[in-house]
């Protein structure tokens, strides 16, 4: 049976979360549930499927997230995702950029929950894997709670299999995308509050989550308050990903796949060397692990050899030796 929901997620995100990233992030965590950059379903319908949609098995359990407006080409979409082996099609009602609010997708679907839920309601008729939106809280003057709890109320009626909240609002107008995602007060009550409304609808909170005990804290009640069903954590997994090796243990109660950061590093290598053979350079891999040793002696070392040997012509996977060698291996952290 599919989970309709996890404990533990790491959110997607433009131009980071690619298959190389997740397939990193997998060496890491085994139970974590990894999610694709946003992909419009026009591109999906229209594009070279096999880059945008092809992932290795891996990297599983993944889920798709779509970016769209019309139910009818995003049940076209989901249907193409789940036939690739997706296990979850995640509708992107959360995004502010200016590309979303020009094709009428993204944050701006907060205006139009019946919409959303005539989205979601086809993607559910067209795919038996689970079907999930990921909002805000709100966008630009709507009082959040409303406009939250009608989303919900809407997408819960469509059949809904889980929501994902940032539980920040977007101002469409007056802020840039890097600031909605840092300056809107964050509301994390308010999430519970949706969660003690609807007992019956998966919730997963999402936004300024920056480390692991933050993480359990929210999976727990507070006070009356009910905990939440998962979190997702996004910047923090992505620039320190040696986070996610306790996530197994911490919120799973399972060990690690690895043993440590560096462990994770060896297994990486055949993957690397994988991509290297087909012609790509080394960086689209190992600029996703740059920040693997944040704060550990020689990490500086370790991201600079990364950020300048491996873009150049003839790199290979030895690179990621050669920046391994620059940490400090007296220290016991640098394991």
């Amino acid at each position: 049976m599919i989970e309709k929901s996890c404990k533990f997620a790491i959110a997607p995100m433009m131009d980071w979360t690619d298959r190389h990233c997740r397939f990193f992030h997998r060496l890491l965590t085994r139970r974590a549930r990894l999610y694709t950059e946003m992909v419009t379903s026009g591109a999906v319908l229209h594009g070279d499927r096999a880059r945008l949609l092809g992932f290795s098995a891996e990297e599983q359990p993944v889920a798709l997230q779509l970016g769209g407006s019309d139910p009818a080409e995003l049940a076209a979409a989901a249907r193409i995702g789940a036939e690739f082996g997706y296990l979850e099609i995640n509708l992107n009602c959360g995004c502010p950029s200016d590309r979303v609010q020009n094709g009428r997708f993204g944050a701006c679907l907060m205006r139009e929950p019946a919409l959303v839920g005539a989205c979601v309601a086809a993607m559910k008729a067209a795919v038996a894997v689970p079907v999930t939106v990921k909002c805000r809280l709100g966008v630009d003057d709507q009082a959040p709670e409303e406009a939250l709890f009608r989303m919900a109320e809407t997408c819960a009626a469509a059949g809904v299999d889980a929501l994902v909240v940032h539980a920040r609002k977007a101002w469409l107008q007056g802020l840039s995308p890097r600031e909605n995602r840092e300056i809107p007060p964050l509301d994390y009550g308010l999430v519970r509050r949706l969660k003690a409304a609807w007992p019956a609808l998966p919730v997963v909170i999402n936004g300024g989550i920056a480390d692991l005990d933050q993480a359990r804290a929210l999976l727990a009640p507070d006070g009356d308050l009910p905990g939440l069903d998962g979190v997702m954590l996004g910047r923090a997994a992505y620039q320190n990903p040696g986070l996610l090796l306790e996530v197994d243990p911490l919120i799973f109660g399972a060990p690690a796949p690895v043993s440590d950061a560096a462990a994770a590093l060896a297994a990486l290598k055949p993957y690397l060397e994988g991509v290297v053979a087909q012609g790509v350079s080394p960086h689209a891999v190992t600029r996703h692990v740059l920040g693997l040793f944040q704060g550990r002696p020689g990490a500086r070392a370790f991201r600079h050899h990364l950020s300048t040997e491996a873009v150049k012509p003839g790199a290979g996977a030895d690179v990621l030796d050669a920046a391994l060698a620059l940490l400090d291996r007296r220290s016991p952290l640098a394991a």
